[in-house]
């Protein structure tokens, strides 16, 4: 079964990214973590994605499409990036969840696709 893994991080794991005081540290995290996975065989897809501020919503607001930048969210942590695994079950899909090096991973099972 395919289960999404979705890493959000606060505004200082974004910041951490390109500050050259803290990247190697916020990278460290990330290079062992996705290691493993692969290591697990268990990859499916994975990226991370660039700095909320970079984002746009589209969003519906009567019959008409509106696009805001940023993300719509107001929120503390916004979504930093994904993992698809393949994993037999909820239980060990967690289990990777809780090794990932930030504080707050969502896991959602896939649907299936259509054939």
């Amino acid at each position: 079964m395919n289960y999404t893994l979705m890493f959000y991080e606060s505004q200082e794991d974004f910041a951490a990214r390109t500050d050259p005081e803290r990247q190697e540290a916020y990278l460290a995290g990330w290079t062992h973590y996705v290691h493993a996975l692969r290591e697990a065989g268990i990859v499916v897809f994975g990226s991370g994605l660039y700095a909320p501020e970079t984002a746009a919503t589209v969003k519906r607001r009567g019959g008409d499409m509106v696009v805001q930048d940023g993300p719509f969210p107001e929120t503390k942590e916004q979504l930093g990036g994904i993992f698809v695994i393949d994993v037999p079950d909820m239980d060990a899909a967690l289990e990777w969840a809780a090794r990932g090096p930030v504080d707050t991973v969502e896991v959602r099972q896939n649907i299936p696709a259509l054939k």
